[in-house]
């Protein structure tokens, strides 16, 4: 615990952390207030209010990597392990923190947006209700935020620069893994399993809603499936980071 302590104190210090959440916060709500108020929200299902949360997914996963590359960019991190040589344990307890920073924040933002949305919707075309599938849709995204935090941590971890790291985990969901589709035959087979894709199955429907995907769902993970890929791309990539941790000078 003590661990966790110093680490909350240390990413707590910067200004970065509060300036990335706000960040976050504000585009959640900002294409939820769009959803809300255009054409009267007639698009205003939680599918469509939440898609700023995804981008808020994406700052909050520069914080984290932030969290880990400024420490190798000023030297701190050699001071924290000399004071406390069994590496690891560092590691877990930043990744713990930002992992449960992670979950607070993606709480916050999807039920924000979904709210505003639901208050500024005049006519959605289904009841805004915050019940069953919709509980999934929108607390997801705190299991969203906290795995990706796990990533963040471990990439940052790896290439202990600020600029590399960012631009890889930005690329990674939004551009790498939507070309991948363009490989023909087996790329929309395996598409759908990349990890940044299949986690974003456990936020979404898993039937028709206003024409926003397939009407029968022939392949791809489940929400749970996607979830569980997700979360396993998070837990390999940050043993692979322990490891490198461990082997290397700091």
């Amino acid at each position: 615990m003590s661990l966790i302590t110093v680490e909350r104190i240390k990413l707590f210090s910067t200004k970065s952390p509060y300036w990335c959440v706000a960040a976050s916060v504000a585009a959640s709500l900002l294409i939820a207030l769009a959803i809300g108020l255009g054409d009267r929200g007639r698009q205003a299902i939680p599918y469509f209010a939440l898609r700023g949360v995804g981008l808020g997914l994406d700052i909050f996963m520069v914080m984290a990597t932030l969290a880990v590359t400024t420490e190798y960019r000023f030297s701190t991190l050699r001071s924290t392990f000399l004071a406390v040589p069994k590496r690891t344990n560092v590691l877990l307890a930043k990744t713990l923190l930002l992992a449960a920073v992670g979950a607070v924040v993606g709480f916050v933002c999807a039920m924000a947006a979904f709210f505003l949305a639901k208050a500024l919707a005049k006519e959605p075309p289904l009841p805004f209700v915050l019940q069953g599938e919709a509980w999934r849709e929108v607390a997801g995204y705190a299991a969203l935020f906290a795995i990706a935090a796990v990533i963040a941590v471990s990439v940052g971890t790896l290439l202990r620069q600020s600029a590399g790291a960012i631009t890889l985990l930005l690329l990674w969901p939004l551009l790498v893994e939507s070309l991948f589709t363009l490989i023909p035959t087996v790329g929309p087979k395996v598409a759908p399993w990349l990890p940044f894709t299949a986690g974003n199955e456990f936020v979404t429907p898993t039937f028709d809603v206003a024409g926003i995907r397939d009407v029968v769902k022939t392949s791809g993970p489940s929400p749970i499936q996607g979830l569980l890929v997700f979360l396993a791309t998070a837990v390999v990539l940050w043993l692979i980071a322990a490891f490198v941790l461990n082997r290397r000078d700091a």
